[in-house]
């Protein structure tokens, strides 16, 4: 539901709300949140938070360390795993200077920028996430384990799946914070799970997604469990991927899907620092249906992008490479501006690669572009792309290529 300021306010004083968190992301997407009262709501809205800048990774130095939060009503949630009486309420904000000015590295306000523009341009963008995660036992202090929490294969059944009240307790608590799940299931790995949404605008996308991961960690914790999105968390098992379905409709109602994906394949490797921000991203890529090359296929889950065999409303491409380590607001953003690219210079799509990467001679391999094998690859392909310097402020893209 989209609340309005004063719709925020009423909603806490009717409803017992005590505290209000106030969450936002630092450029690579770890959330951070400050806590405030009630009482404090409508200094909240009318002249915002302050916070510490400095203490914030990408954010400025002790020279340049005040920035103030300004919460958006309409992402306004119920935490529902806190106490009904005394509730605490979150919601997203956006972030600016003392001086009211936009504050530069808000990945959040970066990603409505690049909405706004596409939808000047005629073109509307919906995201959907499938994003995979592993659950551990945890030790008598608390601590994660390497012991994952079964040993079940892909779509499992209990008893083998031991974490199928884990996805139920997590799809029912977002659906109680207004999220819709589409479905869930055990996947390859053991412990592994995944969990895939609805399509939606790009900015709800990725607030969701955000709000995913908090509620993983939420219920795991409530069920003596840790939980580990890292893209490599056991070696020779699966990785974890994020794959993002996303389609583009154009105001004419012609089909420009054909060159949204070209401009991504075209852009993809200056992405890859982005998408894939670690080292251990680069071990989770050309292994267990994680791609390894720049490719496109329809059905063929070996290929970077993948075209499902779906109709209608659900017609989209899937994105494979991404890792649950990117940040969801400068990931949708890219994809974004390169679709764009594709799109208004008709970058001509490359035909089908009717391959199967995992299985196919050094002599069909090499026809194709290799996705970077390494960061400091996937940093230098970013540092030489006009897409990457449009897209994105200089300072994000330093942070990024030369931690």
């Amino acid at each position: 539901m989209n609340y309005t300021e004063q719709e925020v306010i009423q909603f806490t004083e009717e409803e017992d709300v005590k505290f209000i968190r106030l969450a936002f992301c630092d450029v690579f997407g770890k959330l951070k949140n400050i806590s405030i009262m009630e009482s404090e709501l409508k200094r909240a809205f009318e002249m915002g938070i302050a916070i510490d800048a400095s203490a914030i990774v990408g954010f400025g130095d002790e020279a340049h360390s005040d920035l103030f939060l300004h919460p958006d009503p309409s992402t306004l949630a119920v935490l529902p795993w806190r106490p009904e009486h005394g509730r605490v309420v979150r919601m997203y904000c956006n972030i600016s200077y003392p001086d009211g000015s936009p504050f530069f590295a808000d990945t959040r306000r970066i990603l409505a920028e690049a909405d706004k523009e596409a939808k000047k341009q005629g073109y509307t963008f919906r995201f959907g996430t499938e994003i995979e995660f592993y659950l551990f036992k945890m030790d008598e202090l608390g601590n994660k384990t390497a012991v994952p929490y079964d040993n079940a294969g892909y779509m499992d059944m209990s008893p083998d799946d031991k974490g199928e009240n884990i996805r139920r307790e997590i799809c029912l608590t977002l659906e109680q914070m207004g999220i819709y799940p589409e479905s869930s299931h055990h996947e390859e790995g053991p412990g592994q799970n995944e969990i895939d949404f609805r399509y939606s605008s790009p900015l709800e996308a990725a607030d969701n997604a955000q709000t995913f991961r908090s509620v993983v960690g939420a219920t795991a914790m409530r069920n003596g469990v840790a939980v580990d999105f890292s893209p490599k968390p056991l070696e020779g098992q699966s990785g974890n991927g994020v794959h993002i379905n996303f389609s583009v409709e154009s105001a004419s109602g012609k089909d420009v899907m054909g060159y949204a994906i070209a401009g991504i394949l075209k852009h993809i490797s200056a992405m890859t620092a982005f998408l894939n921000p670690t080292e251990a991203s680069y071990k989770r890529l050309g292994e267990k249906k994680a791609p390894a090359y720049v490719s496109w296929a329809e059905g063929n889950r070996s290929q970077l992008v993948r075209v499902p065999a779906a109709q209608g409303e659900y017609r989209r491409a899937e994105l494979r490479s991404p890792d649950a380590n990117s940040n969801p607001y400068i990931a949708f953003t890219l994809l974004i501006y390169a679709a764009l690219d594709g799109i208004k210079n008709k970058v001509r799509l490359p035909k089908q690669a009717a391959v199967n990467f995992f299985d196919a001679p050094e002599s069909v391999l090499k026809q194709y572009k290799r996705l970077p094998t390494s960061l400091s690859e996937a940093n230098a392909a970013a540092k030489e792309s006009k897409l990457i310097k449009k897209a994105l402020p200089s300072s994000i893209v330093k942070t990024y290529i030369n931690r």
